[in-house]
């Protein structure tokens, strides 16, 4: 069996026609990971379970399992450890592991570790079709790792338009808040924010909360007190070591289907993968009825890895040599991310550094939020990283700016005016 797992994070969602998704598995709940001071005192991260190369994986009689879970993110972490608390589950991740990795642990490294351009980097930055830039997550832990760590709840809107159990949902939140979600300590700046807002009529003052509510609120972070990054892959402690198999840099080329004649469906037996040295594998399913692959690749993965394995519009695949394995016009349709205005607020000396606490909810439910800061520790990564940093971006919007305010002044006809404004449109 096959199913599609999802979570959304601030920074892009995928918009998929109910119809494209096969099976739901509906445990999962809407993360957009934030941290809270209470804690669980039995979870442990001395309970994670080992994590290894893909090239470990035996290529003679491999095991098999319950589940296969695609994507060690934001969705795929919670799943596999609690599917591991009563069945055998392989997690296969692309990227490496976060821990050790000072570009994703430590807050003052956020912009440094989104910026990384390097083959091996926890970000991947990327540049839309439409000329949109992005990054998608490569690491275990996912969106988590690279994101600006603000936790808020699902609307109860959002609940019922997906369909999900929201008793359930509701049960499910305070399973990821009491285990890696914290309260913040306000920073100045995020003080001024929630003033700001509440001046503008974005009312009413919510107070802490991890509600979706309109108007204005202090939410979760999954930084602690110390800077300390809590991710989605710290949720794989609470499986069961004993069932869960975590491989990291394995790269799902497809998801291979029994395609037996007779059959009204494709069955999904298994999944091939590459390791860290290009060598491909396969991992496959046990006999059991229930047994699945769970694809929870993120908003630009999951659909990727359904149509490089013949799941999708049918003429798409056919045009890139595809075998069609089932017909679906919806997959790898409907892309869209969040859009977003940026603001930059220089200043006479630099604040303290802090990212998403406070926000601005309005009736349409739009986010208003802000960081501040910038920082660097000695150990994290020095290089140029051109247009993926907004510093650099930054300076390069006010040099262009200065120019333009240069060359305006020394023009005398509004004809030449026009003429340079052309110019600096089209620069």
């Amino acid at each position: 069996m096959l199913s599609l797992a999802g979570a959304s994070h601030f920074s892009g969602s995928m918009a998929l026609n109910k119809r494209v998704l096969l099976f739901i598995f509906q445990v999962i709940v809407c993360f957009c990971f934030f941290s809270l001071s209470q804690g669980n005192q039995q979870f442990s991260l001395r309970n994670l379970p080992p994590l290894q190369k893909a090239s470990s994986f035996p290529a003679t009689r491999p095991e098999k399992y319950d589940y296969i879970v695609v994507g060690g993110g934001t969705a795929g972490c919670p799943l596999a450890a609690t599917l591991s608390l009563k069945y055998r589950v392989l997690l296969l991740e692309r990227g490496g592991s976060p821990y050790g990795n000072r570009n994703v642990s430590y807050m003052e490294n956020f912009h440094i570790g989104l910026s990384n351009m390097a083959p091996d980097s926890a970000s991947q930055a990327f540049v839309s079709t439409d000329g949109v830039i992005n990054a998608r997550a490569r690491v275990l832990g996912g969106g988590t790792c690279i994101n600006a760590g603000f936790y808020s709840r699902a609307s109860s809107s959002f609940i019922q338009e997906v369909g999900w159990d929201e008793d359930l949902v509701k049960e499910s939140f305070p399973w990821v808040e009491d285990k890696i979600v914290k309260w913040p300590k306000i920073a100045p700046w995020q003080a001024a924010l929630r003033d700001g807002l509440l001046q503008a009529g974005v009312s009413p003052f919510n107070g802490y909360t991890y509600d979706h509510v309109s108007g204005t609120k202090v939410g979760g972070t999954i930084f602690d007190e110390t800077g300390y990054r809590h991710t989605a892959a710290d949720l794989l402690a609470a499986g069961n070591p004993n069932n869960l198999r975590v491989l990291l840099h394995a790269s799902v080329h497809k998801i291979v289907f029994n395609s037996q004649q007779g059959r009204l469906k494709p069955r999904a037996t298994g999944v091939q993968f590459a390791d860290e040295n290009g060598r491909l594998h396969q991992a496959f399913l046990n006999s059991n009825r229930d047994s699945e692959v769970i694809v929870s690749a993120g908003a630009i993965g999951s659909p990727q890895l359904l149509l490089l394995s013949g799941i999708g519009p049918k003429n798409d695949l056919k045009n890139h040599k595809i075998p069609v394995v089932l017909h679906n016009k919806y997959v790898g349709t409907g892309m869209a991310d969040n859009p977003m205005n940026s603001i930059f607020i220089p200043t006479k000396s630099p604040p303290r550094q802090s990212l998403i606490e406070t926000v601005g909810i309005t009736e349409a439910g739009v986010f208003i939020e802000a960081s501040s800061g910038f920082g660097q520790s000695s150990e994290s990564i020095h290089c140029h990283h051109g247009i993926m940093s907004a510093e650099v971006c930054h300076q390069s919007y006010l040099h262009h700016e200065r120019l333009f305010v240069q060359e305006i002044g020394q023009l005398g006809s509004s004809k030449q005016v026009h003429q340079t404004i052309r110019k600096a449109a089209a620069a």
